[in-house]
């Protein structure tokens, strides 16, 4: 994700570039600087003969466990001992910052209640403790807008945690509007749940109906034109597929149609 801010008293731009991890990479430095260059020259293009803007590099690790990696770019190169200070002026370094959520504990993080309560919950779900009393935290639960809380839930619910806790988890909240308000979302994203599951249901019995039907017709489908049948997601565009599948003389005919 990239941000950009002013400078208080000048022009000049800073870009924070976040990389979200989910598991450890020795070289994130060499990818972060990719990432830079890249950034600096969408900038020149688009603000051409100006100064390039600073960038800061932050990497937000979800481990569960701590990275031991250094956070400087220059721990990448292979410098012999005696030559390093000598080739260092023409090598290029910079230092990223490291947020390691495996290193700070909940209550440590800080930063709006939104920011605090999603940062807790990315930390409590790699370590199986998103029914915790830190996620249940009514006092940043009561601070937070509606969007947010629902998506909260829908991100317990799609991450599969205990139905019976996460029962108990709504029937023990003791602040009565939000107790209301988490059974609605609760009932509504699970509604939501079933319906697409119904939709997915109904999808993929299309893809099978055309994947048979284009077996019978043309012999056996290759792999990659069934990959592709399967990608489709719109009931509307299978059913216009299953027509073509119909009507098309030859296999390649009907791949046209994809």
């Amino acid at each position: 994700m990239l941000f950009s801010t002013g400078i208080e008293g000048g022009e000049a731009l800073i870009y924070l570039l976040f990389e979200h991890q989910l598991a450890e990479d020795q070289r994130i430095a060499l990818r972060l600087l990719r990432y830079m260059v890249r950034i600096w020259e969408v900038y020149l293009k688009e603000n051409p003969g100006v100064a390039l803007p600073p960038i800061l590099p932050v990497v937000l690790a979800q481990n569960e466990k701590a990275w031991k990696i250094s956070p400087q770019f220059s721990a990448l190169l292979d410098l012999p001992p005696d030559l390093g200070s000598a080739l260092a002026p023409y090598l290029p370094d910079f230092q990223f910052q490291l947020v390691q959520l495996a290193e700070m504990p909940y209550e440590a993080i800080c930063g709006t209640p939104a920011g605090i309560l999603l940062l807790r919950v990315m930390k409590a779900e790699r370590s199986d403790q998103l029914l915790s009393d830190p996620v249940w935290d009514e006092t940043l639960l009561a601070q937070v807008a509606r969007p947010v809380f629902e998506m909260l839930l829908r991100y317990l619910l799609e991450a599969d945690v205990d139905s019976e806790g996460f029962r108990l988890r709504l029937k023990g909240i003791t602040q009565t509007d939000l107790k209301d308000s988490a059974m609605t979302l609760a009932q509504q994203l699970r509604q939501e749940g079933r319906q697409e599951g119904r939709q997915e249901g109904r999808r993929e019995s299309l893809r099978e109906i055309l994947l048979e039907t284009l077996a019978i017709r043309f012999g056996e489908v290759p792999e990659g034109l069934a990959e592709a049948v399967r990608s489709v997601g719109e009931e509307d565009r299978l059913r216009a597929l299953h027509l073509a599948s119909l009507s098309s003389e030859t296999l390649d005919e009907f791949a046209r149609e994809l």
